[in-house]
């Protein structure tokens, strides 16, 4: 097919890698203007930006998609079957929604319509969820709100991070869109509606959300530290000083105040319910550190208080 691909972090990029080795015809990417990142705030491109080029592919970065003419005619001359977005980043307004033949395919990284929004795989983490997965939507001028033409379940194991689903599922969204498109119909994709009723909100994650609150069920807390990692972090204060915490075994029968440190040469720790032993910590400048690795340098003594 021809297609026009919209997308920007390391998610799309592993889509529009599986649509070049399928032998699709990209005509054009769509992804962010480059930006400024890291400490030395250097100017980054997009991972979707990278592979493009390296294909020799066309790329555009407007920052925005809405009220141009120019866009919508130049979108409209390539005459593709099908635009295929994922986490692009940019609203796609209706007039360019009904450009491509075949309209518009998302790759979303949820099974809507639970976790609508920027940030599914981390908040279904977060919730608790025995599964997730990819769905592929015909979309709409909704927030996700398209028909559903495929969902690809996996489940959530008990060690995945951020990272680890958020990679899992590029995966599968890769598989998944390219066996979409394998179908080849002559018209619209048929879809499924969604039930509204059932929908969840996905929010972009915030850094205000990074604090560890040890009043907390340690169930939620371990959680919370997987889901944010690696961002924004769980992260908690011994005495003044910030502490990223990046792994923690629950551990049941726990008692003690919230956030008091209950033996030295570990850090099990209380919390509103159980326990958590912390296993990977990483103090402000420092690299993640094993606890045995950790505190010969940075002691945190029984009957300590993390905050």
């Amino acid at each position: 097919m021809k297609i026009i691909f919209a997308g920007t972090p390391f998610f799309a990029a592993a889509a529009l890698d599986a649509l070049l080795a399928a032998g699709h015809d990209i005509a054009l990417v769509l992804t962010q203007p480059d930006k400024a990142a890291g400490r030395g705030m250097k100017t980054t491109q997009s991972p979707v930006k990278v592979l493009a080029e390296k294909h020799g592919l066309s790329v555009f970065q407007p920052s925005t998609l809405k009220n141009n003419p120019d866009i919508e005619k130049m979108l409209d001359s390539l005459h593709a079957d099908v635009m295929v977005v994922a986490a692009y980043g940019l609203i796609l307004p209706a007039s360019i929604l009904e450009i491509p033949r075949l309209g518009c395919i998302n790759i979303h990284a949820s099974i809507l319509p639970r976790w609508r929004g920027a940030a599914p795989i981390q908040r279904a983490i977060l919730a608790g969820d025995a599964a997730t997965g990819i769905t592929l939507m015909q979309m709409d001028e909704g927030l996700d709100t398209g028909d559903i033409l495929d969902i690809a379940q996996i489940p959530i194991e008990d060690d995945d991070t951020g990272q680890s689903l958020h990679d899992k599922l590029a995966e599968l969204g890769a598989k998944s869109i390219v066996g979409q498109l394998s179908k080849n119909p002559g018209e619209r994709f048929q879809g499924k509606k969604q039930d509204d009723a059932l929908a969840t909100y996905a929010a972009k994650l915030n850094k205000s959300e990074s604090s560890i609150r040890w009043e907390e069920d340690a169930r939620q807390i371990e959680r919370q530290i997987r889901a944010f990692d690696p961002f924004p972090g769980a992260a908690c204060l011994f005495e003044e000083t910030p502490i990223k915490i990046w792994k923690a075994r629950l551990v049941e029968g726990v008692t003690g105040a919230p956030g008091e440190v209950q033996k030295d040469g570990g850090l099990l720790v209380a919390c509103g319910k159980d326990g958590l032993e912390l296993e990977v910590l990483q103090k402000p400048g420092g690299k993640r550190l094993h606890v045995k690795q950790f505190l010969p340098g940075f002691p945190i003594p029984a009957g300590s208080k993390l905050r």
